[in-house]
């Protein structure tokens, strides 16, 4: 049978879509890009924040309509399923199977008892939104993390080093959701490592919901230092970065192994949410408004060209003009190469969604507008300073016409930061040069990307 995937949310999740592609393969189901032409259609949602479960729900609708043609089956899995499984199966007959998160080591059972044996699912259990305290989640074994189907392309893979989170932040769901954070076997990691540098994979984007974690629960310290050295010394790996590194998880030893080994990225995504004391602990966060201004400063100190970026939360419940004020300041004062922004979306179940003085969402805009425009101008600026450098780049594309080679520097996260565009005056465009490194030179900027010049 043909079955055709649709994976929203996180890349953590398109790992998740990816190992399941993979026991789809090995069950020689075919897989196909186009969701008219499958008799299967598994769609991996996210249930992280409003829009997102808005986003699942409409794309399952979308591709039920399929089942009114060549589909069958519709398959639905991910956080959103973990969060409201009852309330799905009630609200949504059009889907055949619908798969927990804590379903994920019986997955391939419960696909095989509705293809083969079209076994019916029932709700069990009395349908509740109350979020609580849940167990560590089941993860894809060794086996099938190694056999999953990259679909990032030829040049780079997400590495997931564990699963779940244990900070507890009180506007997030993903610990309820997702479970206490699980780290995986270092040895398990360095295998599926140096199977993906077989397959041709130049980088890696190691991720987890906070890398800084990552070993505490089995080795009784944060090992992030160590796994990146390790994965560093595997032939063909040329770029190692890491993503969501907490502040209060980044250590000295951190700072300096990506300070001295040229194959991680000069690259820190620390999100930080807020810098006004009185938020951050009404967030439960783990440092404060000092430890994260420290922090950059060392960062900076140790790294001079290092990249940072982050997240921050507006409108969070209590948010005062004077704490908003506080959080304008300091992003004209940290200078952040790249920065997102979101504004706060009330979580039910979490403790913040039970926090007096909730802000007017006219209010969240307005401050989401703000932050954001004060740091176009930031990019910006950082990005003029570039001017005149010589970077290496990675081609992974040409433009439509013909007149650029397109590719990222070690400094930009695939799908999220910025290209560079990279003419070639002297001589014909090549496909030779696809999924190569070269040396080019920046000679000017746009809004978030770099325009160069062969070297």
């Amino acid at each position: 049978m043909d079955v055709g995937f649709v994976s929203l949310g996180c890349s953590k999740n398109l790992i998740d879509t990816e190992a399941t592609i993979g026991m789809f393969r090995k069950n020689n189901f075919r897989i196909v890009n186009d969701e008219s032409k499958a008799e299967i259609i598994v769609i991996n949602t996210c249930g992280f924040i409003d829009s997102a479960k808005e986003e699942a729900i409409n794309t399952i609708l979308e591709m039920a309509e399929y089942k009114n043609n060549r589909c069958k089956y519709i398959i639905v899995m991910g956080c959103l399923v973990q969060r409201y499984y009852d309330d799905l199966i009630k609200a949504l007959p059009e889907v055949d199977l619908f798969l927990k998160l804590d379903e994920y080591d019986k997955m391939w059972d419960k696909i095989d008892d509705l293809i083969k044996r079209n076994v019916v699912q029932k709700s069990k259990t009395k349908s509740s939104k109350k979020i609580s305290e849940i167990p560590p989640m089941p993860m894809f074994t060794q086996e099938q993390f190694l056999n999953r189907t990259i679909t990032t392309g030829k040049n780079y893979a997400y590495l997931k080093i564990g699963e779940g989170c244990s900070n507890k932040c009180t506007y997030c769901a993903i610990p309820y959701i997702r479970g206490p954070f699980v780290s995986r076997n270092q040895e398990d990691i360095i295998e599926e490592a140096k199977k993906l540098a077989d397959q041709g994979i130049k980088e890696l984007i190691i991720i987890a919901q906070d890398t800084t974690k990552y070993g505490i629960d089995l080795y009784g310290e944060s090992k992030l230092a160590e796994l990146l050295e390790k994965i560093s010394k595997i032939e063909g790996i040329k770029w190692i970065r890491f993503l969501y590194s907490y502040p209060e998880g980044i250590t000295d030893k951190l700072i300096e192994v990506v300070a001295n080994n040229e194959k991680i990225a000069k690259y820190f995504d620390i999100p930080i949410q807020h810098i006004s004391n009185s938020i951050l602990k009404k967030m439960n966060r783990k440092t404060s408004k000092e430890d994260i201004e420290n922090l950059i400063k060392k960062i900076k100190n140790k790294i001079p060209n290092v990249v940072l970026r982050t997240s921050l939360i507006v409108g969070f419940p209590g948010e005062t003009k004077e704490n908003f004020g506080e959080l304008v300041e300091f992003v004209k004062n940290a200078k952040f190469d790249k920065l997102g922004t979101f504004m706060y979306s009330k979580e039910e179940g979490t403790p913040a969604a039970k926090l007096q003085e909730q802000i007017h969402g006219n209010t969240k805009k307005a401050r989401y507008n703000k932050i954001m425009k004060v740091q176009q101008e930031i990019s910006k600026q950082n990005l003029l300073g570039k001017i005149g450098k010589t970077y290496t780049a990675l081609v992974e594309d040409i433009s439509f016409d013909g007149q650029y080679y397109i590719g990222r520097t070690m400094q930009d996260v695939p799908e999220i930061d910025g290209m560079v565009y990279i003419k070639n005056d002297n001589k014909v465009l090549s496909k030779d040069i696809l999924n190569k490194f070269v040396k080019c030179d920046i000679i000017d900027v746009s809004d978030y990307d770099l325009i160069a010049t062969l070297k």
